[in-house]
């Protein structure tokens, strides 16, 4: 079987290579024949690929140790989930994946443009080939998956322990869903640039492609968060560690792409931003891509130091060589249509709202890579702390926050004082009451006041600007207000979709604002029977007990949890041996709601049965968890398809691509 994987990946590079020389050569001499041949051989390569998948998958379900790749990460002791799930464990099976996601949406984008967008498919389809062969090549020359071993062993080593866990299982493939996702924006762009078609049809093209994968992204980065809180036992779910940094820098440069978009469809300007935006999303996840498997940083979450990564490199830096090539080529074609006529106005603060998402983007790339920087140059590795990212990202963060709020109700153009006065009074009235019941209610967190304040003030404008639709539409369709409501969000999907994703944002920031201001970190020691005092509970221990399971042994502790004299729960942290791999692992106790989560850590224990606790209250984490769902419901509103073409247009366009083709081919 491993031999047909490794023959499908030789056939693939074949005919990725065909497939990308063939498009450019028929958009260059127009010959829609050819490019329509490539687009089949994209279809081949995605089902070449594919069965490289499935072999991998059967050997990995069959525990066919003598592949190298399937006795590294897996093991017969294995949970059939994880065990599938070791798929994306490794490098090999990880870039496996990253090939298989980046030819599934490449398939995608060519069946969905083959009666549209024509200008850019023959350029688009080579962009997406040149990254498939990259990844090809990676898998046949350097890191075979089907790579087989000598002598079969009776057993794998299993999968590295920190990753048996469930959230292991979703929070990989989501990120790379938006990772690779950011490819076809990218080719798309390139197409735009190369055939010189650089109207506003390719900002159009790509939107809801763009907006996918920035979903899969965000649940990505979310779930990542959720698995370091759960599984790493330190307490947080962000330590600003090097490859969160690489999930969320193309996230963010996406995000500004995304609320771009809306100048340029509406007012023909930052059509150079716009470009360069979409150039970066996607260097950026390549360089993402390169940092997790090159060895330069060191992470729990990367992969062993490979020489992969000056492959990644080098290619990163051809990528953007051509791409800055050709818009500096275009950039006469490039020029905006309007200019902007005042700072009060929609367009500014969405070129605002640009330049503070770019700005958090270089200030995470700084930090990220200042230690290797140094290193480089001084021979000295100078680590960055969470200090220096949180001293420059929570201004610009709240920044960002406060321009979600006026971003919605500011005028386009320039902004009257009839328009501020009529669209901010309530909204600003409303975070005054905010700010004015926290400061009674106790608040006295500088930083803590001023971001819950501005989180009022938005969750005001939304508010106010759903009221104002509703009964807009009530009053003029009739009916209850909440058949208005729904009847306003779906004929409005984009724009209301957005205002809920801006309420997941809201939601997200009470979430870190509470967990970040008002954190309680204690370390006790206690015998059995004896108590200590965490914030408002009690906690005692009452016993430690041995376990014993088919891949490691655990010392589980158990915890009574108390407020004033009632029982709350009893939690049970856990230090666990895994046999194969002599690792110890952490598994935290942990005790959720909407004010607050109690999380205990089994830090340590003697012979005695004398354990050591380090216990932390979280306020409102459960809120930041909310606000991720919030927004990937408000992303799906707003990516909603429409109608659907009637199928007389659809079927005029098929004649006219047909004639096209016929007259070509004569």
């Amino acid at each position: 079987m491993s031999d047909i994987g490794a023959i499908a990946l030789r056939l693939a590079l074949v005919v990725a290579t065909y497939a990308a020389v063939i498009s450019a050569l028929g958009g260059w001499r127009q010959k829609t024949p050819w490019v329509r041949s490539a687009e089949r051989a994209v279809y081949a390569v995605f089902g070449l690929v594919s069965i490289a998948m499935v072999v991998m998958l059967y050997a990995l379900a069959t525990h066919d140790f003598n592949i190298q790749y399937v006795a590294r990460v897996s093991n017969r002791a294995m949970p059939m989930f994880y065990t599938i799930a070791a798929l994306w464990g490794g490098q090999e099976g990880s870039l496996l994946l990253w090939l298989w996601l980046l030819v599934l949406y490449s398939a995608l984008a060519v069946r969905q443009n083959q009666y549209r967008n024509r200008e850019f498919i023959p350029y688009a389809i080579p962009t997406l080939m040149v990254t498939a062969i990259l990844f090809i090549s990676l898998l046949v020359f350097s890191e075979d998956p089907f790579h087989r071993l000598p002598q079969t062993p009776l057993d794998g080593q299993g999968l590295n322990p920190l990753l048996q866990n469930p959230l292991m299982v979703i929070h990989p493939p989501n990120l790379y869903l938006g990772f690779v996702g950011y490819a076809v924006p990218f080719a798309f762009a390139i197409g735009a640039l190369v055939s010189g078609r650089l109207d506003s049809q390719w900002i159009r093209s790509v939107r809801r492609w763009t907006i996918v994968a920035w979903l899969f992204n965000t649940i990505g980065v979310i779930l990542g968060g959720q698995w370091a809180y759960v599984e790493l036992g330190w307490g947080g779910y962000w330590a600003w560690d090097p490859v969160e940094n690489a999930s969320l820098m193309p996230w963010l440069t996406a995000t500004a792409f995304v609320h771009s978009i809306m100048i340029q469809e509406k007012k023909g300007m930052l059509k150079v931003w716009n470009m360069s935006l979409v150039i970066l999303t996607y260097a950026l996840s390549i360089f993402g891509t390169f940092l997790t498997r090159s060895g330069i940083i060191s992470s729990v979450h990367a992969f062993a130091e490979s020489d992969i990564g000056s492959y990644f490199l080098i290619y990163l830096g051809v990528i953007l060589v051509v791409a800055v090539g050709l818009v500096i080529k275009r950039l006469p074609q490039l020029q905006s249509d309007h200019r902007l006529e005042s700072t009060l106005s929609r367009e500014s603060s969405f070129l605002f709202n640009n330049l503070f998402l770019v700005g958090m983007m270089f200030a995470v790339l700084w930090g990220t890579m200042f230690p290797v920087l140094s290193e480089a140059v001084r021979g000295v590795k100078i680590s960055v702390a969470a200090p220096f990212f949180n001293q420059v990202n929570v201004p610009l963060g709240l920044a960002l926050l406060f321009l979600a709020g006026v971003c919605p109700l500011i005028a386009w153009r320039k902004a009257s004082v009839r328009n501020l006065t009529r669209n901010f009074s309530y909204p600003l009235i409303w975070s005054f009451v905010v700010t004015a019941a926290l400061y009674v209610s106790g608040v006295r967190h500088v930083v803590a006041l001023i971001s819950l304040s501005i989180c009022g003030f938005v969750l005001g404008t939304i508010v106010f600007e759903f009221y104002r639709g509703t009964r807009a539409r009530q009053s003029s369709r009739g009916g209850s207000a909440w058949q208005a409501l729904v009847s306003l969000v779906q004929r409005n999907r984009r724009r209301y979709g957005g205002y809920i994703v801006h309420l997941g944002v809201v939601l997200a920031f009470v979430g870190i604002t509470g967990s970040s201001a008002y954190q309680i970190e204690k370390d006790i020691v206690l015998r059995p029977g004896e108590r200590a005092e965490v914030g408002k509970f009690t906690l005692q221990y009452d016993r430690l007990e041995p376990v014993v399971m088919p891949t490691y042994e655990g010392f589980i502790a158990t915890v009574r949890v108390f407020l004033g004299d009632a029982l709350q729960s009893t939690l049970k942290p856990e230090k666990r041996i895994y046999f194969a791999q002599n690792q110890p692992t952490t598994e935290v106790a942990l005790r959720t709601s909407l004010f607050e989560d109690l999380y205990i850590i089994l830090a340590g224990f003697e012979p005695s049965r004398i354990a050591t606790f380090k216990v932390f209250v979280n306020p409102l984490v459960a809120w930041l968890w909310l606000g991720g769902l919030v927004m990937v419901i408000g992303t799906i509103i707003a990516i909603w398809p429409e109608r659907r073409v009637p199928q007389p247009a659809r079927r005029q366009a098929e004649a006219a691509v047909s004639a096209s083709a016929q007259g070509d081919a004569a």
